[in-house]
């Protein structure tokens, strides 16, 4: 069963059964918007790239995104680079797979984000979502609408903590000026 969350609101990642998940995938996908032109509606093609960065309390230690596929550790992978987008309100265009049970101790928070590389704003996005699933059965744990457009380039998606000896996913949708993860860890330090 997933759960459809609001921005701010947070959700245990347990098992029904009581037991932690090992292992999650944070799934982002999107859409570009139709436009009207001179000759008809149009779009153009909107490249936005996940990211995840590994925080040891509120000091970031890693990053895993389209040029580093793969953290230090190797508790979290990026399965690749999709540069055009196009699966919107169903599948992922972009996941992020995190080992739970690999991730080392130090790390406590990962906070995922996503940007606009080719510079669009939020406007020329439809149907975006980011969701987290149970990588060891497929079944969608939670998902966060990304609603509104907007005209900014950057999203803080969400994060998932420690929380006692599990974790939590927390919906953050905060948005930012960002071409890259970069550009957002100012953005992202209140939220730590």
């Amino acid at each position: 069963m997933s759960v459809n969350l609001a921005k701010g609101q947070s959700v245990s990642l347990q098992k029904s059964t009581g037991e932690s998940l090992t292992v999650v995938r944070m799934g982002l996908g999107w859409k570009a918007a139709a436009r009207r032109g001179l000759f008809g509606r149009r779009t153009r093609e909107v490249d936005l790239d996940a990211s995840a960065l590994l925080y040891a309390e509120s000091t970031p230690t890693d990053v895993v995104f389209f040029q580093h596929l793969v953290s230090n550790d190797g508790s979290v992978r990026h399965t690749g680079d999709n540069v055009v987008g196009g699966v919107g309100a169903g599948g992922d265009d972009e996941s992020i797979v995190v080992d739970l049970a690999r991730v080392p101790v130090h790390i406590t928070q990962i906070v995922f984000t996503v940007s606009s590389y080719t510079g669009q704003t939020f406007q020329e996005v439809e149907n975006a979502h980011c969701r987290l699933v149970d990588e060891t059965n497929g079944q969608e744990l939670a998902r966060y609408e990304l609603t509104g457009g907007g005209a900014h380039t950057g999203q803080i998606m969400a994060k998932v903590s420690r929380d006692g000896a599990g974790w939590k996913m927390t919906a953050i949708g905060s948005p930012a000026r960002a071409r890259t993860f970069q550009d957002m860890i100012p953005a992202i330090e209140p939220f730590l």
